[in-house]
């Protein structure tokens, strides 16, 4: 199931720096980010391989996931909150602030055939079929 991490972050005078280090198992093989998304639900998908890790860099939104055994609700809000979201976890990002930017990083490059549209049968958001 889906786990948040708090990342690291170092304050300064000079500004923030946040860091990410080692969330994904393997090599970050694909970046992404969503942006000007509006009132849009992205994902409705899971994997066969891929790890996502989803940061909110700007802004916030909201990120349903499903594994087929139990279901959770996320507000990502700020830059130093990780979501990591297993290949099992069926997921819908919605409910972006006007000015979100949704950072995604992945360890497997894009494979369509990787992508598993249909929702579990529990799922609530199980119309949802977008990518």
């Amino acid at each position: 199931m889906a786990k948040i991490f708090t990342l690291d972050t170092f304050n300064s005078t000079s500004g923030n720096l946040t860091v990410y280090n080692n969330t994904l198992p393997g090599d970050i093989k694909r970046v992404f980010y969503i942006h000007s998304a509006g009132n849009a639900q992205r994902g409705g998908h899971r994997h066969h391989k891929a790890w996502n890790a989803l940061i909110c860099l700007v802004g916030q939104c909201h990120v349903y996931v499903q594994d087929g055994q139990k279901e959770e609700d996320y507000t990502l809000v700020s830059p130093d909150t990780c979501l990591v979201l297993e290949p099992k976890d069926w997921h819908v990002m919605d409910q972006f602030s006007d000015d979100a930017v949704l950072l995604v990083l992945s360890n497997e490059p894009y494979d369509q055939a990787d992508y598993i549209d249909e929702p579990y049968p529990s799922s609530r958001y199980a119309h949802v079929n977008n990518s």
